[in-house]
């Protein structure tokens, strides 16, 4: 499969573009990015081609990766479907709903597969776990803590102007979210959203099975605190998420399988585009009681 990336940032430059390089199943065929010095050189890197033109790398690949910020993912996302390219993408889909929901169409409507990266769910150890959990009946609670240091230390994502503006609760919220409903069902309420220090949120949500969870975002955490914990507690005890054993590469190589199956076989994957608008409606539910909105 010829696959091109969009994006030159460093999420782009320290995994995306390493995992599309690497990966046996693809050709990496292209970068285009906002920056063209930035393209040509990541291009260069790779030995691949620098495109001026992103409609020219998108008639030249099958499938096209997006590591462009979430509040430009969409209409990209929407583009290169309507140029009959499958998409591997990244979390969130979109900052709102309407564009999450713009891409399922677009997705619907040019028949191509799609898989969203949320990195969890394609580690090995925690993506067993999860599928192990699933099965198991009567979950009472889930708590999960998503504390990033992105703002406290010395990030390559601390510039970042999406995640300045929107934190912790669209960052790391989606990995959250792709953890638990999973295992404890769609979400049928947002019971609760509350701010905590700097840009930390708390939410307690109400599950489909009946169970409930909470969630503590951050992305300010102090670094000697920061990490990521889910613990559920049911019939059968207390289950904790285990840390995964490889790194991003790894995992979108993965997330790059998943999209090769799916295109293959016309069967959507778990963490489709339409999981991906699933957790962009949550997030914006949240946001909405966060800001006061939601009556």
């Amino acid at each position: 499969m010829r696959i091109g990336l969009l994006g030159t940032g460093p999420w782009a430059r320290t995994a995306y573009a390493p995992a599309l390089a690497g990966h046996p199943g693809l050709e990496f065929t292209g970068v285009w990015g906002r920056r063209p010095q930035a393209a040509r050189d990541l291009a260069g890197r790779h030995g691949v081609r620098a495109y001026d033109d992103a409609d020219a790398l998108l008639a030249d690949v099958d499938a096209v990766a997006v590591a462009l910020p979430p509040s430009v993912q969409a209409e990209w996302a929407v583009r290169a479907a309507g140029a009959g390219c499958h998409l591997l993408l990244d979390k969130p889909l979109a900052v709102e709903v309407a564009g999450a929901r713009a891409v399922v169409e677009a997705v619907e409507r040019a028949q191509v597969a799609s898989v969203v990266f949320f990195t969890t769910r394609f580690q090995k150890e925690p993506e067993a776990w999860i599928d192990e959990q699933a099965a198991v009946a009567n979950w009472f609670t889930a708590r999960a803590q998503w504390l990033g240091a992105v703002f406290t230390s010395d990030s390559p994502f601390a510039a970042s102007p999406w995640r300045r503006e929107k934190g912790a609760l669209w960052d790391v919220g989606p990995h959250a979210l792709s953890v638990l409903l999973p295992v404890l069902g769609d979400v049928r309420r947002v019971a609760a959203a509350a701010h905590g220090p700097a840009d930390t949120v708390h939410l307690v949500l109400d599950h489909a099975t009946g169970a409930t969870s909470t969630l503590t975002l951050s992305l300010t955490a102090p670094p000697a605190a920061a990490g990521a914990d889910v613990e559920l507690r049911g019939e059968a005890g207390v289950r904790l998420l285990p840390r995964g054993s490889e790194g991003a590469v790894p995992a979108l190589a993965r997330a790059a399988d998943a999209l090769l199956t799916a295109a293959r076989t016309g069967r959507p994957h778990a963490c489709d585009a339409t999981f991906g608008l699933r957790v962009t409606e949550i997030l914006a539910t949240a946001q909405a009681l966060l800001n006061g909105d939601a009556g």
